[in-house]
């Protein structure tokens, strides 16, 4: 199983993407596809699936945006004007003033950058198409009001409301054409290209059938945005929607940004993480386990290699691949099958005088697991991967800590009695194991894969509405009870030692947070 995301893509028109083509000596459309397929390959390396894959050059996308642009013009909410202000290529946005601050750049002259992402901006002024944005300012703070929790976390949804308690200016859709050629042209009018956040934003339209066959998807539509592109998802689009007449999404989910020794990634530090790279030191599975577990949405997480190995060795390779070697090793299990579980030995209610030998601390650990699923749904539902994470490792270590409480290896096999408790250990923490490694799919793929797989479990046995939970604990039948257990595939995840490349990597971190400091 590979956790799949139903549209990603490419955004590919713009200046910048003018400019980056330019200085490559390139087409756009060649430049264009050379990124895009890396972003393609970098999804296959992710584990990542998709439905469908978008490029804003393609037709049908073309298609989507002009008869958008249409809808917009024939309501009325469309004009020709004048525009006059800062804007960044970078970021392809316009600023107001109080956005923008001098500063000195290498050179020593003194130039305007945008106060939030820091990138230079110049004063522009042309003839184009505007958008009647500031219409829609009371509508935007009404669907909010009535919507809490419309943008997620909250603390983004306060952000936008303060946005919107200042006037919004409307806001200009179109270039003129011989500034910008790479762009959609605006219909009618061969002299301007519509706006990169405009055509960008359609693409959600378009992957979902839009104009003829979208409302099948648009109904429960849900946005993963990055916190720099807030104000585009949270304001325009929606204003967009609102003009069009079409449904808003049901939530925009935010997630904050990856720093470096608490200083933001940039090409000019030097300090950015291809992950592409860290695939080959910690895997696939163990870094994007790093990255959900330690992300955090509300606020930046920071990033450096003695955290990623302290982690996984840790959480996958010592107390979840540990956990699996003890009980499925030919040593504790010499049959290798997936053990019985006796209710002599664990009644399903502890009582004074029973012979069983299962404690307060083990009802209260098939407590925590029969509830994990549904808190794992939780968390994953609220765009909080780290929680779910968080709870499940919890978990482990408390079915680890089961095993060496009952401490199954210093049982007599040829006493009835023993067996009979020790095949019962063997069962519980089996069925545990099932149960992580079921959840754990959409975030481990390969090692959830390699578990289940030991523990004999169908690829049609992998879904939530199989778990039943140690099912013989509660007098139903248990169908993996008995079954063999799958071939031993070697460790479930390896524990990782500090390498030339990653010694090599914290010292560069190391010099840039100092040189940082000492400037």
């Amino acid at each position: 199983m590979v956790v799949r995301t139903p549209f990603p893509g490419t955004d590919e028109h713009g200046l910048k993407i003018q400019q980056a083509a330019d200085a490559a000596a390139e087409e756009p459309l060649e430049f264009c596809s050379k990124v895009s397929e890396e972003f393609r390959t970098s999804f296959q390396q992710s584990l990542v699936s998709y439905t469908d894959y978008i490029r804003t050059t393609e037709e049908r996308h073309k298609s989507a945006v002009q008869h958008f642009w249409c809808v917009l013009r024939d309501k009325g909410y469309l004009y020709q004007g004048a525009y006059e202000g800062w804007y960044s290529i970078p970021d392809e946005s316009f600023l107001s003033d109080s956005q923008v601050v001098e500063r000195k750049d290498a050179h020593g002259n003194i130039v305007k950058i945008s106060l939030e992402s820091g990138h230079k901006v110049e004063w522009t002024k042309e003839e184009n198409y505007m958008f009647r944005l500031s219409e829609f300012r009371p509508m935007l703070l009404e669907w909010l009001k009535k919507n809490p929790h419309a943008i997620y976390p909250e603390k983004f949804h306060h952000l936008v409301v303060h946005w919107l308690q200042e006037e919004i200016p409307d806001l200009s859709v179109s270039r003129q054409r011989n500034r910008l050629k790479w762009g959609i042209p605006v219909p009618g009018d061969s002299t301007q290209t519509i706006y990169v956040w405009l055509d960008a934003l359609v693409n959600y339209l378009t992957v979902a059938g839009y104009p003829e066959d979208h409302n099948h998807w648009w109904s429960t539509v849900l946005h993963i945005v990055g916190k720099d592109i807030l104000k585009f998802h949270a304001i325009y689009w929606p204003a967009f929607l609102m003009a069009a007449g079409l449904q808003l999404p049901k939530q925009i989910c935010v997630h904050s940004h990856w720093t470096v020794n608490n200083q933001k990634m940039s090409k000019s530090l030097g300090n950015v993480i291809d992950p592409m790279e860290q695939f080959s030191v910690y895997t696939a599975d163990g870094f994007r386990y790093f990255l959900l577990r330690q992300g955090v949405p509300e606020t930046d997480s920071d990033y450096y290699d003695d955290k990623v190995l302290k982690v996984l060795n840790a959480e996958l390779a010592d107390a979840l691949g540990g956990l699996l070697n003890r009980c499925t090793g030919t040593r504790m299990n010499p049959d290798q099958i997936y053990s019985s579980f006796s209710n002599h030995c664990f009644p399903k209610r502890p009582c004074r005088g029973h012979s069983g030998r299962a404690m307060a601390e083990d009802y209260k650990m098939i407590q925590l697991v029969e509830q994990l699923p549904l808190d794992v749904e939780h968390c994953f539902e609220k765009f909080q991967i780290y929680k779910a994470l968080e709870a499940i490792n919890f978990c482990i270590r408390l079915t680890n800590s089961f095993f060496q409480r009952h401490a199954p290896w210093k049982l007599d096999r040829k006493n009835a009695e023993d067996r009979c408790w020790l095949d019962t250990v063997l069962h519980v923490t089996l069925e545990c194991l099932r149960v992580y490694g079921t959840l754990l799919q959409p975030v481990v793929p390969t090692i959830a894969n390699k578990l289940l797989s030991r523990l004999a479990v169908g690829p049609q046995e992998r879904d939530w509405k199989h778990l039943n939970f140690l099912a013989r604990y509660h007098n139903s039948i248990c169908l993996f009870e008995g079954r063999k257990l799958g071939p031993d595939t070697g460790l479930l995840f390896n524990r990782l030692e500090r390498t030339d490349k990653t010694q090599q990597s914290s010292r560069q971190l190391k010099m840039m947070k100092m040189q940082h400091i000492l400037k």
